[in-house]
């Protein structure tokens, strides 16, 4: 019998997360993988010593790599040098490369909430009563803050996004394997991000998140595009993860959650084909 692809599946199983338990997730998706694979689950501080002994790395709820950027820009080096496998590949343009793309995007005239970097551009966001500011290499709204126009005024911005306070009326994920879109969950009442329901999106909202997954360019792995609803009814990207997003697998029918795992299942057949996993 040939031998089975071997995952070393990285997940942080005590996270505290707010609102949501990235344990039983990963518990969950990773016993309906071995119907197909190998699996050893592992920390991801330990990633980098076990990776060699693998087929390829799947990177899952492995929580903000904020906390241990030094082990995870030491991973990132040796599995591009060594050509290893990883699930999501490494090229992402989203939030596994911090958060330029908010940047770019805005340059780009895309429908994105408005974000700058620089005091010289503080102008071109629209006048609003308070503006959120947080760091470029922030996750899971660590270090965000609200400020009012006279406190953002000379305020220091090395380092720092600054985004108008949008007054949205509610939030909405959009979740792809590859170039599929599968499911969309969104929070009814703004001030309760994580308590989701599901959400059956229009051909415009379909379009709104492919366009932005499309944008991404990975052929390999798991996307969330999330976006909020303004008041006057269009979408904008808040965040495009496609480093290690939380699938809130547990409030989706059960059709929906496997056809999930059966969509994950074989893009992992297809990403080991590749060369290099690219």
């Amino acid at each position: 019998m040939p031998a089975r692809p071997g995952l070393l599946y990285v997940t942080d199983l005590a996270y505290p997360a707010r609102g949501r338990r990235y344990c039983d997730e990963d518990i969950f998706l990773s016993s309906r993988l071995r119907a197909d694979f190998d699996i050893a689950l592992c920390h991801p501080l330990d990633a980098t010593a076990l990776m060699d002994r693998f087929d390829a790395v799947v990177v899952r709820n492995s929580g903000p790599v904020l906390h241990y950027q030094e082990q995870y820009d030491v991973f990132r080096d040796r599995a591009t040098a060594h050509g290893t496998r990883v699930y999501n590949p490494l090229t992402g343009r989203g939030d596994m490369a911090g958060k330029q793309y908010l940047l770019d995007l805005t340059r780009g005239g895309h429908p994105v909430i408005p974000t700058v970097d620089r005091p010289e551009d503080l102008a071109l966001l629209p006048a609003c009563d308070q503006y959120a500011v947080k760091p470029k290499a922030g996750a899971d709204s660590i270090g965000l803050r609200f400020v009012t126009p006279d406190e953002l005024d000379g305020l220091p911005l090395g380092g720092l996004l600054v985004q108008p306070r949008v007054d949205f009326r509610y939030e909405v994920s959009f979740y792809f394997v590859d170039d599929t879109f599968h499911y969309a969950l969104h929070a009814p009442d703004p001030a309760r991000r994580w308590e989701l329901a599901p959400y059956a999106p229009t051909e415009a909202d379909l379009a709104f998140a492919r366009g932005f997954a499309d944008w991404n360019t990975l052929a390999h792995g798991i996307q969330r595009v999330d976006a909020c609803r303004t008041r006057e009814g269009d979408l904008l990207l808040v965040e495009l993860e496609d480093l290690n997003p939380y699938l809130s697998l547990d409030l989706v029918e059960e059709r929906t959650r496997d056809a999930f795992v059966s969509g994950m299942t074989a893009s992992l057949h297809r990403f080991l084909e590749t060369a290099s996993g690219a």
